[in-house]
């Protein structure tokens, strides 16, 4: 097993406050050095997408511009 699929297994997910029952959101988890991580509730197991710090910020700023 690799660093980061141990940092995924150990990680805290959670979604937005705003997803309500949360049966069709991502979840989101911060890894060590300021990286996250991004998944689909509905698949737990399944991919994630995992982002270094600049590109997390660029994502949250593309996001709050839409």
């Amino acid at each position: 097993m690799t660093n980061l699929q141990r940092a995924l297994t150990g990680a805290t997910w959670r979604t937005s406050s705003h997803s309500g029952s949360g049966d069709q959101c991502v979840e989101v988890a911060a890894l060590s050095d300021g990286v996250h991580a991004v998944r689909d509730s509905k698949d737990p197991h399944g991919p994630a997408l995992v982002l270094a710090p600049a590109a997390w910020r660029r994502l949250l700023d593309t996001a709050r511009e839409v």
